[in-house]
């Protein structure tokens, strides 16, 4: 607790922040009397000094003129007349005080006062709106969500204009004291998956948090699983439109990044440019993407299952290309394609990890030479060089790369499967991917509606799913929403 002597609280906040180089501190006499005295403290560079010159310092050394000076009554009349500023707040408590300083607001102590002042002058480096990068469109719009969860609040607030567009916020990371703020429609959203959003947060106790990925694996229910409980993305236009079918939103303050829950399988195939393109092309790039999922995930098990156990199912003239093609490679067909699989993991590592203008060339002419040395080698044959890159390319296909990670991972079971048992194997991990799917929730939603239980919702969902139907006939929500806000 502060104490009433200005000085006793000056020594316990400079050994605080003992060491604290980048912290600024004055003691300023008032204005009106030079028996009272001020003290200031705040984080250089976390706060807008142009504000704290000319609203704080400016007034308290020269143009403040309280009604009543009277030394009691000297906090009250500056807290309430003072500054010119509407956010400000009072505390008597250390650690809530040093928590508003590390947060990038500036705190006054006023001598015989045992209570800080409080002034909201946060203002952090930020690189600004900039394009969306990983989920870019042609059409639509470009804006992307920035590492200020300020800027990200007011970016939805921008696109819904409505008082039941709600932002509860809290702390969270012992340490680190992240700001999360959770942005829901308060007449729409469930208010049980509100209530299991917030518990699940409240539950999070780690000493910091520096990302919202840090929030999804805490929220995950199932954390044993590839597959992403849910949503990420980088576009407001995307997690507004989520918002308004009763979704929930979380924004982690350093992320550019948020988290839409909950989230089911068809959410990660639905790209924000499926909306505003013409509906019949959209449903056929749709389409396309589904499919190109399936491929991502069972065509090197599947070429491994035929060649090594059923080519009598592949037509003979195929069979015999197939042959003569492999003639002089040294390897087994399943080595072949985990050899070139894993290459080409490791040539899109490296394509992220090197600068943009080198990691694409090394991504591309890497590929391409690999490849083609791998041919002339006698290593590889060039239908496993064919395998790898489509799969490889209908893994891109899909909009969400967090999701895509986990068809990354199981295409190597279904090969060792494949490899293993053949066709048998193959769709036995299938079988364990399905069931797998089937088994996971997504804050009490089946990680598989509505292609499973579908008819709860009286199978409204389905007209955004593999397809979806024209915008002006999409007029009912999703199962996310309250059954009293099914109509749009």
């Amino acid at each position: 607790m502060l104490d009433k002597n200005l000085d006793k609280n000056i020594s316990k906040l400079e050994e605080i922040f003992k060491d604290c180089g980048d912290l600024v501190s004055r003691k300023i006499p008032f204005a009106q009397t030079q028996n009272i005295f001020f003290y200031i403290i705040y984080i250089d560079m976390l706060t807008d000094r142009e504000l704290i010159e000319t609203q704080i310092i400016n007034r308290l050394m020269h143009k403040i003129n309280l009604s009543q000076n009277i030394p009691q009554y000297i906090f009250d009349e500056f807290k309430n007349y003072g500054m010119t500023t509407a956010e400000v707040s009072q505390s008597d408590n250390f650690d809530e005080i040093t928590t508003e300083i590390m947060s990038g607001n500036t705190v006054l102590l006023i001598d015989g006062f045992a209570k800080a002042i409080i002034v909201s002058t946060k203002q952090f480096p930020n690189r600004g709106i900039q394009t969306a990068e990983i989920e870019s469109v042609v059409y639509g719009p470009k804006d992307s969500f920035t590492e200020g969860m300020r800027h990200n609040t007011a970016l939805i607030r921008r696109r819904i204009r409505d008082v039941n567009l709600k932002v509860k916020q809290m702390k969270i990371g012992q340490r680190s004291q992240t700001d999360i703020a959770i942005m829901y429609l308060k007449d729409v959203a469930r208010e049980k998956i509100i209530d299991d959003a917030q518990q699940a947060l409240n539950k999070i106790n780690t000493n910091a948090i520096f990302d919202i990925g840090y929030i999804q694996q805490y929220l995950d229910q199932s954390w044993q699983s590839v597959f992403p409980q849910s949503q990420m993305t980088e576009r407001p236009d995307k997690a507004s439109s989520a918002i308004l079918e009763g979704r929930i939103v979380i924004i982690c303050d350093n992320s550019p990044f948020v988290l839409i829950i909950p989230a089911t399988l068809p959410t990660f195939f639905q790209s924000s440019e499926d909306y505003y393109e013409r509906w019949q092309v959209m449903n056929f790039l749709r389409i396309m993407r589904h499919i190109c999922a399936i491929i991502s995930l069972t065509l090197p098990g599947f070429f491994v299952a035929l060649t090594l156990y059923h080519p009598s199912m592949i037509p003979m003239k195929l069979v015999l290309k197939l042959a003569s093609e492999r003639a002089n490679v040294p390897f087994p067909t399943v080595f072949e394609i985990l050899m070139m699989e894993l290459a080409f993991e490791l040539l899109k590592e490296a394509g992220i990890r090197l600068p943009n203008p080198i990691g694409s060339t090394i991504g591309i002419v890497g590929g391409i030479i690999i490849g083609q040395a791998a041919v002339d080698a006698g290593l590889v044959s060039p239908i496993i060089i064919i395998i790898v890159a489509l799969t490889a390319i209908s893994s891109f296909s899909i909009p969400n790369a967090n999701f895509v990670s986990a068809f990354r991972l199981l295409k190597y079971l279904v090969i060792i499967f494949s490899a293993m048992f053949g066709l048998y194997g193959f769709w036995i991990a299938i079988l364990i991917i399905l069931t797998h799917l089937v088994s996971l929730k997504s804050f009490g939603i089946p990680y598989l509606f509505p292609i499973v239980s579908g008819e709860v919702n009286n199978f409204n969902d389905m007209e955004d799913t593999f397809f979806h139907m024209p915008i002006f006939k999409m007029n009912k929500r999703p199962i996310f929403a309250k059954h009293s806000q099914i109509k749009r």
